[in-house]
């Protein structure tokens, strides 16, 4: 009892903390009442937006074991996300490392349904609270071989834009993936 009451404070600090940080950054941002197993309801634990983009996150911390979600969890935060009009995200922060934000669909599926995000994986993959916030973007070593070469990314052809715009519309949530296969 002692370890799960003393979790859940530090789960709700985590929270509190993120809360601030994306306050801080200039959105409008409210941590859910009653998020998570105190109501029936099943609503993400952080409400945010900027007036352009609006997220609902579902936030897990660890001191640096991986961290896991039910598949019901990230069902639920998907059904949230799309019915209000946000994107869905999930934010991991480990102990001494900042918040990492992941699309749910970009996390590892594990065998029995549930997702898993290890820290590695956060920190080599995740969006991280910079570039989330838009204070930074990330550039990938492609792109910085792009670049060199001159390609000014003019060149792309009708069917592999098309194919990207798809991927995108899954990743924000806005399409599903059984859609997009059907798409594709």
């Amino acid at each position: 009892m002692t370890t799960t009451v003393s979790a859940n404070r530090k789960g709700d600090r985590r929270e509190r903390e993120l809360v601030n940080a994306l306050d801080e950054t200039g959105f409008a941002v409210m941590r859910a009442p009653a998020s998570g197993s105190a109501t029936e309801r099943e609503l993400p634990d952080v409400l945010a937006g900027d007036g352009e983009t609006f997220y609902a996150i579902e936030a897990k911390s660890s001191a640096g074991d991986p961290i896991y979600l039910t598949g019901e969890e990230v069902e639920a935060l998907l059904f949230f996300a799309r019915n209000f009009g946000a994107k869905a995200r999930i934010a991991v922060r480990f102990d001494r490392e900042d918040w990492y934000f992941f699309h749910p669909g970009d996390l590892y599926t594990t065998d029995a349904g549930s997702y898993r995000v290890k820290k590695e994986t956060a920190l080599a993959e995740g969006t991280d609270f910079p570039e989330f916030a838009g204070e930074t973007e990330k550039v990938t070593l492609s792109e910085v071989g792009e670049e060199a070469d001159g390609d000014d990314g003019g060149s792309v052809d009708p069917e592999t834009e098309e194919r990207r715009t798809i991927l995108e519309a899954v990743r924000d949530g806005h399409m599903p993936v059984e859609d997009a296969l059907d798409v594709l």
